[in-house]
């Protein structure tokens, strides 16, 4: 389907509606904008760490141009997926692409290759550590959003199970990046430590309670 952008307002939202490719109107509020708007979001967050990639460079050595393209393909796949959420059933057109196979696949891929450099988690990670890992977090939790937001709109009526697919395992990948990027970056990756402050918790109290008292009449009284 050709692309041609002209004029970029059209006051033809003004009324609370947008038009899907083919033309019928739906609510903005529907799951399906929702969705596709949630991709958007999703969009824009990859290309802040985009933005700031070229700083860590050094950091990501041999790795850097290859991590780099794999994210401008994903914002790349993520408008394909955006376009095909825009497109209801009515709306299909031929030569439509869809998300299929071959792309879940290749995160898949992508995701083993980064696993093979890291120690297995015996805690889950906080968001945070370093720049980059913030944002992808940040990438990976609307990621999670959409996947949501898609089941809502599959509830209602027929969408592409691959791209669902796609939409989780990139949260996934997403996830894996983060790991992968703090261990190249010499970062420290924060864990999870409710455990470990229970069990100090119960150290503090029994240190507390071994104390002997203070004497009532001592010199500080």
């Amino acid at each position: 389907m050709a692309i041609r952008l002209g004029r970029i307002y059209t006051r033809t939202g003004d009324k609370g509606t947008t038009a899907l490719v083919g033309g019928k109107r739906v609510p903005k509020e529907s799951a399906r904008l929702e969705a596709y708007g949630t991709t958007d979001e999703l969009n824009s967050i990859i290309g802040i760490v985009r933005s700031y990639l070229p700083q860590y460079s050094d950091g990501l050595g041999a790795d850097f141009e290859r991590y780099s393209e794999s994210l401008r393909r994903i914002q790349n796949e993520l408008f394909d997926v955006g376009s095909e959420l825009a497109t209801p059933p009515d709306g299909e057109y031929p030569q439509m692409h869809k998300m299929g196979a071959g792309e879940i696949k290749l995160l898949e891929a992508e995701m083993d290759a980064m696993e093979k450099e890291l120690e297995p988690l015996k805690s889950f990670t906080l968001p945070g550590g370093g720049v980059l890992n913030a944002f992808i977090h940040q990438a990976r939790t609307v990621c999670r959003r959409a996947e949501r937001q898609c089941w809502r709109l599959k509830r209602e009526e027929d969408i592409n199970d691959n791209l669902i697919i796609y939409v989780n395992r990139l949260s996934d990948h997403l996830f894996v990046q983060s790991r992968w990027v703090a261990k190249r970056l010499g970062e420290r990756e924060f864990l999870w430590d409710r455990a470990l402050r229970i069990e100090e918790n119960k150290r503090t109290a029994r240190a507390a309670k071994s104390k002997p008292g203070r004497s009532r009449g001592s010199a500080n009284s």
